[in-house]
């Protein structure tokens, strides 16, 4: 089994903000400094508002309230961390959500971090210090069901599927099954009033969106779209229909951490971290670097070795040492002809390779080059 929650879910809302605010701050630091200065943004809380949803559209009484915690060095007076953190948040509700960004408020509780953090920065010269002791997962290649999770996700989000559904909200969740060789689907979709008339306009919206989403998926597999709607309903009451598209305007909070994790899904039955990715700063916060770092070792092995079926990577730091110098990198390969030693070479070489190149992943995650949530 495995999980994604969509853009629009408000654990992913919640590390979308408090990540978009981290990268802002990085830049911010590095084009007044020419680094990044130490903070950490990722205590974050999206608390649920209150609305009214109606066949044709209803309305938000109580706004959402996104609560953004966390330290950050201010260097000067003149350097505003609490205008760039709040631009940024803003800015990313807008893009991600449009119209429905103004049904969430912004505030931001962030002040400076302690000393003993701060100097970690001050310490590091070529490379940053680890600030906490932690292990990052990282794994390749997806099992199909993985992978058709995140296909589902991606035309969930894609424009075309937002075109020709209108109802659709952005917020939903995927959920992936495999017993034996049978495969069920399970979706959570938020149904936006205002294009919805009435019960059965409602629940031809769901059959048409189940016949779209199974001719992406293919043959074969079981699809179920919002279970908790009651087969009786007579009115809006019975089913999932939100003002704007979001849960978190009454129905779910959310909070930074509780979302997917660096591979884009929730994979319990694979080794995973449960380190908040999003909002940590992307020098120094092992929580970050080194779930970006395990997965991109992993996916390098998967692709450059041609036996290597399957690799799972485990990266475990210790806090005020430097963090291209883990206690321990344990890579496990799955092979069809053993683990030899050519192939046990090939992989410690790559990820030597990676840990000697850590700026590399700063950049990475700075130029949202990989996925993070």
């Amino acid at each position: 089994m495995c999980e994604h929650k969509g853009i629009g879910h408000p654990d992913t809302l919640a590390d979308g903000v408090c990540e978009a605010a981290s990268r802002a701050l990085s830049l911010a630091y590095l084009k007044a400094y020419g680094k990044i200065l130490h903070h950490n943004l990722d205590k974050g809380l999206l608390a649920a508002g209150r609305s009214s949803p109606r066949f044709g559209g209803g309305s938000i009484e109580e706004k959402a309230r996104l609560i953004i915690c966390g330290r950050a060095t201010r260097p000067e007076p003149a350097f505003d961390v609490q205008t760039i953190v709040e631009t940024a948040a803003r800015d990313y509700l807008e893009t991600q959500l449009q119209e429905a960004a103004a049904g969430i408020m912004i505030d931001t509780h962030i002040r400076e971090g302690s000393a003993n953090l701060k100097q970690i920065f001050a310490r590091s010269a070529d490379i940053a210090l680890a600030n906490d002791t932690s292990f990052g997962m990282g794994f390749a290649p997806y099992s199909p069901l993985e992978q058709n999770v995140l296909d589902l996700a991606a035309t969930l989000r894609s424009r075309a599927f937002r075109q020709q559904f209108p109802s659709a909200g952005a917020d939903f969740k995927v959920m992936g099954m495999r017993v034996e060789n049978r495969v069920t689907f399970t979706l959570a979709l938020a149904f936006v009033d205002r294009h919805v008339a009435n019960v059965p306009d409602y629940r031809q919206h769901k059959a048409d969106i189940l016949a779209y989403l199974a001719q992406q998926i293919g043959p074969g597999a079981a699809m179920q779209l919002n279970t908790l709607d009651d087969p009786a309903a007579t009115d809006e009451s019975g089913l999932y229909l939100t003002v704007s598209g979001l849960s978190s305007e009454m129905g779910d909070d959310g909070q930074v951490g509780r979302g997917n994790r660096a591979c884009g899904l929730i994979t319990p039955a694979r080794s995973m971290s449960l380190e908040a990715v999003a909002g940590k700063n992307p020098v120094s916060h092992v929580g970050k670097l080194y779930n970006v770092l395990a997965m991109q070792i992993a996916r390098d092995i998967h692709a450059r070795l041609d036996e290597a079926e399957g690799v799972t990577v485990q990266i475990l730091s210790a806090i005020g040492v430097p963090v291209d110098q883990p206690q321990v990198a344990a890579i496990e390969i799955q092979a069809g002809q053993g683990l030899n030693e050519p192939l046990r070479r090939g992989a410690k070489n790559i990820a030597e390779e990676w840990l000697g190149n850590i700026p590399k992943v700063t950049s990475l995650i700075l130029d949202q080059a990989v996925s993070l949530y």
